[in-house]
């Protein structure tokens, strides 16, 4: 069984990967100015183009964020009862 303090070390982990870095993904100056409003200073590049891309961009976004939740609740708490699943060859040394 996973502990609490495992759990927390972990996130404590994931947070600080994901803002170690950000210094250093913002846009340059040029980059800032060529940005639509919405995306001003966040990438580099031109950015979307039209309406098609904002739609592509939040489409990847649902999906993203719906594959992200459900491997995570699948991950912690599966919910698997029966006694005959795969998992038991390894949680169980009796199998």
């Amino acid at each position: 069984m996973i502990r609490s303090s495992e759990v927390k070390k972990f996130i404590t982990f994931l947070v600080v990967l994901l803002f170690s870095g950000t210094g250093h993904v913002w846009a340059c100056e040029l980059c800032k100015k060529n940005q639509p409003k919405v995306l001003e200073g966040v990438t580099h590049g031109v950015g979307p183009q039209g309406d098609m891309d904002y739609i592509i961009i939040w489409t990847a976004i649902v999906f993203v964020s719906i594959t992200l939740f459900l491997s995570l609740k699948f991950l912690i708490k599966p919910n698997e009862k029966n006694p005959d699943h795969i998992k038991n060859i390894v949680l169980n040394p009796e199998y």
